[in-house]
């Protein structure tokens, strides 16, 4: 058992040696430590320093309580005050009437037999109700305490009791405190030791694991195990945070390899036209113009990609502002609309819109026009063959809800949550569309919460309807 001791007592030390002075598990086995030695002063000042006090304090209220008896006696006989003083540990004189019954407990108690004793003859003269005196009893050189009272017309009743000297009691009680306040803060000690290690050893768990998500090591595992339902919180939030930082980091390198794919491919190809019509086509009139309109193609291409980025860098900082005005929604969407007329004429797609007559609102022009652009470019990327997009305004009692609506295979569900991310493709491969940069979702996601309103996706096989609810005014 002492080789076990001494074991502990080596590794504390050992702990102490190599942790940091400001380390979680030092602070914890300080303050417990610290917590013990105040509980023990705290009982070693009361116990010997108040022991006196509260003596004195315990007779006198046991004189108090004799008193409370004594009055509400029915039949005051030597019986029942002896009862009474035996119970208190106290002496009892009952004097008057021409009567007089000493009971005596105990060898300290003060004896008031003689009539013309002085207490006992200033009390009854001053026709007082009752009065506590506190004097030495010349007979044991002991304090002693004496409750005097009035029990009717003529009969006293003189309760008093000695105080027996303290100072060997204290001093015993002080030399057994000393050994058993050793004994308790080794204990403490200990045991401070030990629940200092269980408590920190799950955090100094998730901070190393903390440090390696740092450095970028995505397959940290914050799952220290432990009963404190705080420290599993901190896990599981950490957890959380891990998987979403490894999101964000293969949406950036997916950003940056679509980004630069989107990037290259125009610029080949306007390197590749502009060599053709300098080296090949220059004296080919038709020809040179047809290279060049592919060149001025793959430019408003690679404006529209810059443009794009440009649109939602600033959507996503603090520095935008709204500029709200009055707008006619209908004849919004209907400007956009006629900005895909190309396609209507050329390749046949079909912009079916339904609406009321007129929908006032009041939102920033420019950024809901772009709302309305990207989420109708988007429907053309995904229609089906017969290319019909649906664009309907539904009136309600309190909201314009705004829906396009594609005839395309739909969204599954597991990728519904990450359409809105930038250049999110369900397959994880980048396809570059005709009209498309990859951006446009989350443009559109920005500024509708610019705007605090409600948006979604709602999608089946038969097609995906986009949507966003405006409160009205």
């Amino acid at each position: 058992m002492m080789n076990k001791m001494k074991k502990i007592i080596k590794n504390i030390k050992r702990q102490i040696k190599t942790a940091k002075s400001n380390s979680l598990k030092i602070y914890i086995w300080l303050f417990l430590s610290a917590f013990s030695i105040f509980i023990l002063c705290f009982i070693w000042f009361f116990q010997i320093i108040f022991l006196g006090s509260y003596y004195k304090a315990y007779k006198t209220e046991e004189l108090d309580k004799a008193a409370t008896e004594l009055r509400g006696s029915i039949i005051l006989n030597n019986d029942t005050i002896e009862h009474i003083a035996q119970k208190r540990d106290i002496c009892i004189e009952i004097y008057g009437n021409d009567t007089y019954v000493s009971t005596i407990s105990n060898k300290g108690c003060m004896e008031f037999g003689n009539k013309n004793f002085k207490i006992k003859k200033d009390f009854i003269d001053s026709g007082l109700i009752e009065q506590h005196y506190n004097l030495i009893n010349s007979k044991y050189q002991n304090e002693t305490l004496i409750y005097a009272l009035k029990l009717d017309k003529d009969v006293y009743a003189f309760i008093n009791a000695s105080l027996e000297p303290l100072d060997t009691t204290i001093t015993i009680i002080s030399n057994q405190f000393i050994f058993t306040t050793i004994i308790v803060l080794i204990i403490s000690l200990i045991i401070g030791y030990f629940i200092s290690r269980k408590l920190s050893k799950p955090i100094i768990k998730i901070s190393d694991e903390a440090k390696k998500l740092a450095d970028g090591n995505f397959n940290a595992d914050f799952q220290a195990p432990s009963d404190i339902y705080e420290i599993n919180e901190l896990a599981e939030s950490l957890n959380y945070a891990k998987e979403e930082l490894s999101k964000t980091e293969n949406l950036k390198r997916d950003l940056l390899a679509n980004v630069s794919h989107d990037l290259k491919t125009p610029l080949t190809m306007i390197k590749a036209y502009a060599e053709m019509v300098r080296d090949i086509t220059y004296q080919n009139k038709e020809k040179r113009e047809e290279n060049l309109n592919t060149i001025i193609e793959e430019t408003d291409r690679l404006t529209l990609l810059v443009n794009d980025i440009l649109d939602l860098s600033a959507v996503q900082s603090n520095n935008t502002t709204l500029i709200s005005e009055n707008i006619d929604l209908v004849e919004l969407i209907n400007q956009v609309i006629k900005r895909f007329k190309i396609l209507s004429e050329q390749e046949h797609y079909q912009f079916i819109f339904s609406h009321p007559n007129k929908v006032i609102i009041q939102a920033d022009k420019k950024r809901i026009y772009q709302v309305i652009y990207n989420l109708i470019n988007n429907a053309i990327n995904y229609t089906g063959e017969d290319k019909k997009i649906y664009i309907n305004i539904i009136s309600d009692k309190k909201t314009y809800r705004v829906e396009i609506k594609d005839t395309g295979k739909g969204i599954k569900e597991a990728d519904l949550k990450h359409i809105w991310d930038k250049y999110y493709h369900s397959d994880k491969k980048h396809k570059r569309n005709e009209y498309g940069t990859g951006l446009g979702l989350s443009i559109v996601k920005n500024i509708l919460q610019m705007h605090n309103y409600k948006y979604g996706v709602n999608s089946s096989p038969k097609g995906s309807t986009f949507y966003f609810e405006i409160m009205k005014r």
